[in-house]
C-alpha cells in the first residue's frame, strides 16, 4: 500500500518543482533518499531496563527494529569506552520512509507542545533537514501512560536537493510546516 505522501510527490509535486525551478529534466527533482532517526542513550548507560525502553519505542516508532551505536575511542570525561553503546539509530527507505514521514508531518508535529514550525536554521548547505524532538510521546504509537524514561531524539531527513533554497522549498511542498523568514 502506497503512501499518500508518496503519491502526492509523484502526480503533484514532482510537475510543480520542475515548473517554479524550470527544470530541464524530469531526473533533477530533489527526491527523498533516506530518513535517519537517532538518540543517545549516554545518561541510561547503567540502566538495562531503560535502554530496552529506548529501543522497543523507537521501533514502534519507525516499524523497524534500531542498531545500537558504539563509541569509537574512549573519552575520559565522558566517562565512555571504545566499543560501548552509547547510542540507537533506524536509517528508513522506501515505503517504510514515506509512511514515517506522513505520521510526522500529520500527526506528530501537531501533537508537539508549543511548536510554531521548524526552523529554516535546521536545513544544512546541501538542503538536508534535521529535526529535534524532546520527547517520543508525541508519536501516537506510545502510550503516554506507559512511558517511564521520556528521551529526545533527532530526524534527518537526506534528500538530493542542490542547494539549501531548493531544499527549503522542496518540503514546504511536501508539507513540512515550515517557518517564513
Amino acid at each position: 500500500m502506497t503512501s499518500i505522501l508518496k503519491e502526492k510527490y509523484d502526480q503533484e509535486i514532482r510537475k510543480a518543482f520542475r515548473e517554479k525551478f524550470s527544470l530541464p529534466n524530469a531526473m533533477a527533482v530533489p527526491k527523498i533518499t533516506k530518513v535517519v532517526i537517532n538518540a543517545g542513550i549516554g545518561k541510561y548507560l547503567k540502566e538495562k531496563e531503560a535502554v530496552d525502553e529506548i529501543v522497543d519505542d523507537l521501533k514502534m516508532i519507525c516499524g523497524q527494529k534500531p542498531v545500537l551505536a558504539r563509541a569509537k575511542k574512549s573519552i575520559s570525561g565522558f566517562k565512555i569506552r571504545q566499543g560501548q553503546e552509547v547510542g540507537v539509530t533506524v536509517t528508513l527507505r522506501g515505503e517504510r520512509m514515506w509512511h514515517f514521514l506522513e505520521r510526522l508531518i500529520y500527526s506528530a508535529f501537531p501533537r508537539v507542545r508549543d511548536f510554531r514550525g521548524i526552523d529554516q536554521k535546521n536545513f544544512d548547505r546541501q538542503g538536508n533537514l534535521n529535526i529535534p524532538l524532546k520527547e517520543q510521546i508525541v508519536f501516537p504509537e506510545i502510550a503516554a501512560e506507559n512511558v517511564k524514561n521520556i528521551f529526545s531524539f533527532q530526524i534527518a531527513v537526506v534528500g538530493t536537493a542542490k542547494d539549501k533554497e531548493s531544499g527549503i522549498e522542496f518540503f514546504k511542498m511536501l508539507g513540512f510546516p515550515i517557518k517564513s523568514e
